[in-house]
């Protein structure tokens, strides 16, 4: 899977290649992306600065160093 970040939208997407089907919101702001098979090929993640924060500073930290 391959990774982009949206900052404007602060959206993360993790997806492999494939065509969207369907989309399940699986949370408020978390929907997964399906093939026609049902397989899963997206993530998309909405306010993810705010989901990964935890997550975030401590990297920030650690490549300031």
């Amino acid at each position: 899977m391959k990774a982009y970040y949206d900052s404007e939208a602060d959206i993360l997407y993790l997806s492999r290649e494939g065509v969207e089907e369907e989309v399940i919101e699986l949370h408020p702001g978390i929907n997964l992306e399906l093939d026609k098979d049902g397989k899963l090929i997206g993530i998309e993640l909405f306010n993810a600065s705010k989901l990964f924060k935890d997550v975030i500073k401590p990297l920030e930290q650690r490549a300031a160093l």
